[in-house]
């Protein structure tokens, strides 16, 4: 019997797992790794505490499995997606920490783009909003600011990557410098329509091309790990950014068929087929993967902090002692009492995109206690989704007949079921949670015949629970509309450029 091995790598932690061919997980091991925060809005990682965190979780769940690499049919990456990193091609030396996808210190740069009036060059081109969310400015940022990085990117010694790219080159030992498809589409570089990199927005953006990875489709073998002792010799076979992992791993394979995932952020995702469409409400038009020689789009919603904010109410105010705690201490009371909280920590994504937006808690009375404040958040995360939900609708033109849904605060079903509420729709939960893992297991297994075709997937699928709403569409729609009040009141509070 033979397995394929997933190599998930997030925001927060490292996880591999280990499937086998009914989609069900073998193994699994897990590995948080340090948060840094030099000055407010920055967020960096250690890119070698990454290598480290990812190569020992490998090592665990092989050992759990009781598998040697010979067992390994295939390796899939899946990752945080728009994380920065630029290291030396020979040493293989971060230039730099890391700057990960929810720092913000490049706002000012996209402010200053607009300005000069690239905005919809980059909208037409790459389906992206210019935003600090994205590499491209990062990149440049490190460009700018870390001594000689630019002298040594144009003499051709610097390697830029997101995390796929940068576990590639440690595992085959510097071997091969790629990507994929869905991974380039979050870079601000890269052209969706023509599939290349974009030579008009590498010059506005002034990152030489010589630091690029190459392209490759999202479902390919592209070389054999050497550099990892335990899956030396198996085929690396998928790479797929973490929101296009899920929506595979939900099987969301037919146009309209749509997923959101609680993790770190929250992202909905609708497959779009083979048509990029352009949103009218703010959203991204990315690949969702590219696989059989066809690319397949989606739009996405990003919420930038969901289960993050859970975690802040942890480590942060120390209100629980664990994550799963939240819902034992938010169910202690009917409602939020009126508290209403916007997870802006970070800005906000979609729809409002107000990089200095910052979060809020509103409706504090003296009757207020933690328990509402725990509410307020996990509604708060919901909120969040239902305005991406009702955006995608609008451009779909079709309202969405079921949400399917994933990630790790997706055990809660207080969340869920106050999802379904605000939305007026069902939420359907599947039995396996770990689907961004296994969307990246199946990437890696249509590529080396582990399975044979997408319909061979389709039955691994099954429901776990499905939420139905219970809140009267009236009351919902109240809640709404005082959530947007509520929204306001936290964009536009940090200045620009810190003036």
């Amino acid at each position: 019997m033979t397995y394929i091995v997933a190599l998930d790598q997030g925001t927060t932690s490292s996880r591999a797992i280990v499937f086998n061919e009914s989609g069900s997980i073998v193994s699994v091991a897990q590995k948080e790794f340090r948060q840094i925060f030099p000055q407010p809005g920055w967020v960096e990682h250690d890119a070698d505490e990454i290598w480290s965190s990812q190569a020992g979780v490998i090592a665990e769940a092989m050992v759990g499995a009781k598998i040697q690499a010979k067992d390994v049919a295939g390796v899939g990456i899946t990752n945080q997606r728009e994380t920065t990193v630029v290291w030396d091609r020979k040493t293989t030396e971060p230039v730099c920490n890391a700057i990960v996808w929810q720092d913000r210190r490049t706002a000012g740069h996209c402010d200053r783009l607009k300005a000069d009036g690239l905005e919809d060059t980059f909208i037409s081109k790459t389906g992206l909003v210019l935003d600090a969310y994205f590499s491209g400015t990062k990149i440049a940022w490190i460009l700018d600011n870390i001594p000689d990085a630019r002298q040594r990117a144009e003499r051709g010694e610097l390697a830029f990557g997101t995390v796929d790219s940068w576990l590639v080159y440690k595992l085959t030992g510097g071997g091969q410098h790629i990507t994929d498809y869905s991974n380039a589409s979050r870079t601000l570089l890269f052209n969706i329509h023509t599939g290349d990199w974009d030579d008009e927005l590498l010059e506005a953006l002034n990152v030489p091309r010589s630091m690029l990875p190459q392209v490759r489709p999202s479902s390919q073998v592209y070389a054999e790990v050497s550099h990892c002792p335990q899956l030396n010799g198996a085929p690396l076979a998928g790479m797929v950014g973490d929101q296009q992992a899920a929506t595979m791993g939900q099987v969301c394979t037919r146009p309209g068929m749509a997923k959101n995932t609680y993790g770190t952020g929250c992202f909905l995702l609708m497959n779009t087929g083979e048509k990029a469409i352009r949103s009218n409400n703010k959203l991204l038009t990315t690949v969702a993967w590219n696989q059989a020689g066809k690319t397949t789009y989606a739009l996405e919603g990003s919420v930038f902090v969901g289960g993050a904010i859970v975690q802040w109410l942890r480590d942060g105010l120390k209100l629980i002692d664990s994550s799963p705690d939240i819902e034992a201490l938010a169910a202690g009371v009917a409602d939020s009492g009126g508290v209403y909280f916007v997870p802006a920590l970070t800005g906000l994504g979609a729809p409002d995109w107000d990089p200095y937006a910052r979060g809020a808690i509103l409706g504090i009375t003296r009757g207020t206690t933690q328990a509402h404040i725990a509410r307020a958040a996990l509604e708060g995360i919901a909120f969040q989704v239902a305005d991406l939900v009702s955006a995608m609708a609008s451009d779909a033109g079709a309202a969405l007949t079921e949400l399917r849904v994933d990630g790790g605060a997706a055990a809660n079903d207080l969340l869920l079921q106050f999802q379904a509420d605000i939305l007026q729709s069902p939420v359907v939960r599947p039995t396996v949670l770990e689907t961004t893992a296994l969307g990246a297991a199946y990437m890696a297994g249509l590529a080396t015949g582990y399975w044979k075709s997408i319909d061979d997937i389709q039955s691994n699928w099954q429901v776990d629970r499905t939420f139905e709403p219970k809140m009267p569409a009236d009351h919902a729609q109240a809640l709404r509309n005082r959530w947007r009040q509520a929204v306001e009141r936290a964009k536009g509070w940090e200045p620009k450029d810190g003036g």
